[in-house]
């Protein structure tokens, strides 16, 4: 009586005394829950054990299955990941597609060049000479005439001088003809003339007195003398004053010799001129190499000047797209500097030549509106559009495989599957490709990237 007292005193829904740890996680079934109740002083068939037995039953369960907690969230971890590698498995990757969309585009040529002017100007000294001043620095304008660099031009003022000295001398003697010698020429002239009409007077009269016997022969012969040396004395005062008169030998050597002297003059002048070295053209200065006390010497390169007007941009394009390029395509260019401004181009010369070494070919792009951070030698990147289409099928390049090969093709997505097509490609873009025959617009196709064979199934994202 004692015992079940203290049985019907617990209360009744209290958990039986947890089993032994050597029989904890052995199954409970319904009858050996109901002998353990009446191995506590409960009977099996009593109205208690009836009404409270299921929750018992389902108390003694959920102990159980809590001690057990690590190897349930085992199991569903390793279901959750079959279910994550065999769903791809089954259903195929998910794989952003491309789709074939109809829309412009632009063929073109892509090369690296460098930014020139049409020509450069290299600055140097016409005279040997030792440099004064250098009144400019690298990287100035300069305008036409602008002095670049002083030599010392002592000597050269010293030449000058000279030089206007003789020219000074020679004008003064053809000066000296003029008023001088051929005036006093032709009074000589005049009196020869005289003195040889007095002869002939005094001949003719001795001649006659001779023949009437009243001279004689010596005085006949004095007056022929005479009359000899006046004749003389006229043509000689006649040379004289040809001579003399504007086209005679002596004025001619006079004009002759201030000709001279003007022309040394002219060449001292322009001597001295070479010690000013003056910028032929407007433009700016991309190079100096000169200092003041140096000594200089033609031919040799003081500065390089690059005249204001049209830029050029020089590249070299492969020799396999030489059939693609002609004179007058338009190009979009940028500087290396400056990637985000872009700025227009034209193509005006292709070189009839092929490098061999390097199988390029130059070419040279005019700018017509340069803008103002171009400089001299900028490395530039041009595309020359060399074909174009309005209205086309396109595609990114990189969903064909074998693009730049003889049989381009794709994985085109066909009722959950990739399947292996064949295309053909007509124009070439630097992101997108022509389609002209295996593909419609619509169709997605699996990038060449995407670990995808043909015939496996696939998920296709389509690509934004």
């Amino acid at each position: 009586m004692r015992r079940r007292y203290e049985v019907s005193a617990m209360r009744s829904d209290s958990l039986p005394v947890p089993a032994p740890s050597d029989q904890r996680h052995q199954p409970v079934s319904q009858d050996s829950a109901a002998g353990l109740l009446v191995a506590v002083g409960r009977p099996a068939g009593s109205p208690e054990t009836a009404a409270g037995g299921p929750l018992s039953i389902a108390r003694l369960l959920g102990w159980r299955l809590w001690e057990g907690r690590w190897r349930v969230f085992g199991v569903l971890i390793l279901i959750g990941i079959a279910l994550y590698f065999s769903i791809p498995w089954v259903l195929g990757p998910v794989v952003s597609a491309q789709p074939v969309l109809r829309g412009a585009l632009v063929q073109s040529v892509v090369a690296s060049g460098r930014v020139e002017t049409p020509h450069r100007v290299n600055v140097g000294s016409q005279i040997t000479g030792t440099v004064a001043s250098v009144p400019v620095l690298e990287g100035q304008t300069v305008a036409v005439g602008q002095v670049l660099v002083t030599l010392e031009d002592s000597e050269l003022r010293a030449s000058v001088e000279q030089a206007e000295a003789a020219v000074a001398q020679a004008a003064a003697r053809l000066r000296q003809i003029i008023e001088v010698t051929l005036p006093v020429a032709q009074e000589n002239l005049s009196q020869a003339q005289s003195n040889l009409l007095n002869a002939q007077q005094q001949y003719a009269r001795a001649e006659s007195l001779r023949s009437g016997g009243f001279e004689t022969q010596v005085q006949l012969d004095n007056a022929r003398r005479t009359l000899s040396v006046a004749q003389a004395q006229v043509r000689a005062t006649q040379a004289q004053v040809a001579g003399n008169l504007p086209g005679g030998t002596e004025y001619v050597a006079a004009e002759a010799a201030q000709r001279q002297a003007g022309a040394s003059l002219l060449v001292a002048l322009s001597r001295l001129d070479y010690t000013q070295i003056r910028a032929l053209e407007a433009g700016t200065l991309i190079a100096r190499n000169v200092e003041r006390g140096w000594v200089v010497q033609p031919n040799q390169v003081l500065m390089v000047l690059s005249p204001v007007g049209q830029i050029e941009i020089v590249v070299q394009i492969d020799e396999k797209n030489l059939g693609l390029v002609a004179v007058g395509q338009r190009a979009s260019a940028s500087a290396d500097a400056y990637p985000d401004r872009r700025f227009a181009a034209e193509l005006a010369y292709i070189n009839p030549a092929v490098d061999p070494d390097r199988a390029a070919v130059e070419v040279k792009l005019r700018v017509v509106a340069p803008p103002d951070y171009l400089r001299q030698d900028m490395t530039v990147s041009v595309d020359i559009a060399v074909a174009e289409r309005a209205d086309t099928l396109v595609l990114p390049v990189s969903a064909v495989h074998d693009a730049a090969g003889a049989a381009p093709w794709v994985l085109r997505i066909e009722g959950g599957r990739a399947h292996r097509r064949a295309v053909r490609i007509g124009l070439r873009g630097p992101q997108r490709v022509e389609i002209l025959d295996g593909l419609r617009e619509g169709d997605l196709v699996v990038p060449s990237s995407a670990p995808v064979a043909d015939g496996s199934r696939v998920r296709a994202v389509a690509a934004r």
